[in-house]
């Protein structure tokens, strides 16, 4: 068994002092292994991005501790941010530069090799925009670049927070597409998002986070069969709604064999749990 490249133990963080305190995160436990993409799923204000500051060095938290490549999250900022890549969901680079120049003026930063630039804006499509300042871009081929700028360290671990948000929908299949290009590179992927079809495409298992606690951590399989029963979604002719019934309840088996003698019925139908599903019924609220 591998060592978790990310590992923390009651991570909190508070914002203010006496009444007037806000308690963002509430003492999380996580553990990541090498090469896989976790995810944090959770409604806005949820804590999500103050946790991801907190696990990239930006801001020390209030208790509890953090390893990340090897690296403690507070004594080894330097060291952490040479391993790690960072992207926000804020198009951070230099406007009046172009795509092309801005990846060599952060290669020559990280004191990463310029000619993994070329390779990098094949991977993310932007070959034949390198040249156009960033300013001229859309905002997904702005995202794109962000995360060619964030690989081109090689880094152990990144940290995606909201990586699709605001893209129109072509953009967002672009860097999923690219997420899990990142991951079969065997980089560690740490994403952050309240879309509940991104880390169902894309998550190998995620954690779900309310009100500054993780209410529940597995695969995504896994978490949909958490409680929430599968159904069956049972339609009759004349009848305008469907009946759905679930498999797991008392009286189905004799409700479904009542439907079926009376010869109305004309598609039966599976309807599998959700993440929203799941979410629902963990923390009494929507993923939006």
């Amino acid at each position: 068994m591998s060592e978790p490249i990310i590992h923390a133990q009651g991570l909190a963080r508070r914002y203010g002092r006496g009444d007037q305190a806000v308690q963002a995160l509430r003492g999380i436990d996580l553990t990541v292994s090498p090469g896989e993409v976790f995810g944090f799923l959770g409604p806005n204000g949820a804590g999500k991005t103050t946790s991801i500051r907190m696990l990239t060095g930006q801001l020390s938290p209030t208790s509890g501790s953090a390893r990340v490549a090897g690296c403690d999250v507070v004594r080894d900022r330097r060291e952490l941010h040479r391993r790690i890549g960072v992207v926000f969901d804020t198009p951070n680079l230099y406007d009046q530069l172009s795509g092309r120049q801005n990846l060599a003026f952060f290669a020559d930063l990280y004191r990463a090799a310029r000619s993994r630039i070329a390779p990098l804006l094949e991977r993310v499509g932007l070959t034949g925009a390198a040249d156009r300042k960033f300013k001229t871009y859309s905002k997904g081929m702005k995202q794109r670049l962000i995360l060619a700028r964030a690989l081109l360290p090689e880094p152990q671990v990144l940290f995606l927070d909201e990586p699709t948000s605001g893209l129109d929908p072509a953009s967002a299949k672009s860097v999923r597409a690219l997420i899990q290009d990142v991951r079969d590179l065997g980089t560690t992927v740490f994403l952050t998002t309240h879309l509940m079809e991104l880390a169902d495409h894309v998550c190998d298992r995620l954690a779900i986070l309310h009100d500054g606690r993780v209410v529940a951590e597995d695969t995504v399989r896994g978490l949909k069969r958490q409680g929430v029963a599968p159904q069956l979604v049972v339609r009759r002719r004349d009848v305008a709604e469907p009946e759905v019934l679930i498999l797991s309840a008392e009286g189905t088996p004799e409700r479904m064999a009542e439907l079926l003698r009376g010869g109305d019925v004309e598609e039966i139908a599976t309807k599998e749990p959700t993440l929203e599903d799941v979410f629902l019924r963990l923390t009494g609220s929507s993923l939006r």
